[in-house]
């Protein structure tokens, strides 16, 4: 079951390098244009990514003041961390999940090199089979050297049927010569196997040694381009992200090494289109998130001055209404004031008499003085 699905899952890869192998006639070439083109299927899909790893970057300083704040309540920090991923529409794994991506591609890539005939070719076994008598009965011998000479069998059988394709050509369909040369190196070779020849094969063993070595270089330093957009954090995405800076390299050197060269090829040409991706995105999403923000601050500050002036309206129209209500109080009082004095005076003058004045002083006698009072 696992062989099935594994050979409907080669089909269109497959297929794609087939097509550009037909075009330019090289094995090398066929495979950078093969990652090329796989790179751009899943731009889309990686633009969601990028992005969202350019912004987690940015809300580090708010991220690590979250984790300093609850330093010493680790479920709280968690919350607050997932309450702010849900506000600013952050996915911290998803830049993970989208650079873990080649590998799978790669074990279809390796499960193609590794059988031609079925896997490239996309032929059945049968063919396959019939191909194998047709080759032995015209001296091809099968290597029996080494525990993986069975396992890359159908290598030597394809260069064997290429090298004779007079043969060959016409008795099935679907088969074509092949050239797994590029550059002056046989990409069917594993530079594990010859490195110890290094000062003494010449370009061809010098050349495949330098695949894998160069392989980790360049991977590593696509990592780099990537992770500064990833920022310095301590929480688990970013600690998954520096993880992976280093693992993918020691990967890239072990593929590189232990399996045969075409994969180093596809891998140094992944991480040159990897690392001119994410130069170009990490400044796209900067310049445009910085403008974003700008545009946001200015809402902002605008509504703030909004409020600010509204504020001040409302305190006028307040102090209006108190200076109307303290004017009217005052009037009421110098109403009422007005009106007890008149009172006052309407009193005094029902009241008081001549009767009561001693030359100067109008009451010497009292207000209601009567020379008369006790008379008859």
């Amino acid at each position: 079951m696992f062989a099935t699905i594994g050979y409907y899952i080669c089909v269109p890869f497959a297929w794609l390098l087939r097509i550009f192998y037909t075009m330019t006639g090289s094995y090398g070439l066929a495979l950078v244009l093969f990652t090329l083109a796989v790179k751009i299927v899943l731009l889309p899909f990686q633009l969601k990514s990028k992005k969202s790893m350019v912004r987690m970057s940015r809300f580090q300083p708010k991220i690590q003041e979250i984790q300093k704040k609850y330093a010493n309540n680790q479920q709280k920090a968690n919350e607050e961390l997932q309450r702010l991923y849900t506000e600013e529409g952050i996915n911290p794994m998803s830049g993970c999940l989208w650079s873990l991506l080649p590998f799978p591609i790669l074990i279809a890539l390796y499960s193609i090199i590794r059988q031609p005939l079925s896997r490239f070719m996309l032929l059945k076994t049968e063919t396959v089979e019939a191909i194998r008598e047709l080759a032995s009965s015209l001296g091809y011998v099968a290597t029996t050297e080494g525990s993986r000479a069975a396992f890359y069998e159908e290598i030597n059988l394809v260069k064997f049927m290429s090298e004779n394709f007079a043969e060959f050509s016409g008795r099935f369909d679907g088969i074509f010569p092949m050239d797994y040369s590029f550059l002056g190196l046989d990409l069917t070779v594993m530079p594990g196997d010859v490195w110890k020849e290094f000062f003494t094969g010449g370009w061809p063993v010098i050349g495949l040694v330098l695949i894998p070595i160069v392989s980790a270089v360049l991977s590593l330093f696509q990592s780099k381009v990537s992770m500064a957009t990833s920022g310095n954090g301590n929480d688990a995405a970013a600690r998954s992200s520096r993880m992976m800076m280093y693992m993918f390299p020691l990967m890239s050197l072990w593929i590189g090494f232990t399996m045969p060269a075409a994969l180093g090829v596809y891998w140094i040409a992944n991480s040159i289109f990897m690392t001119i991706q994410d130069a170009i995105l990490n400044k796209y999403f900067k310049e445009t998130m910085d403008k974003a923000e700008s545009e946001k601050e200015r809402a902002k500050r605008e509504e703030r001055i909004r409020k600010m002036e509204a504020a001040r309206e409302q305190q006028r129209r307040w102090e209006e209404e108190k200076n109307k209500q303290n004017n009217k109080t005052l009037k009421e009082k110098r109403e009422e004031k007005q009106l007890e004095k008149e009172k006052n005076k309407s009193k005094k003058t029902s009241t008081t008499t001549e009767n009561g004045r001693i030359g100067e002083r109008p009451y010497a006698r009292g207000r209601s003085f009567s020379a008369d009072h006790y008379g008859e």
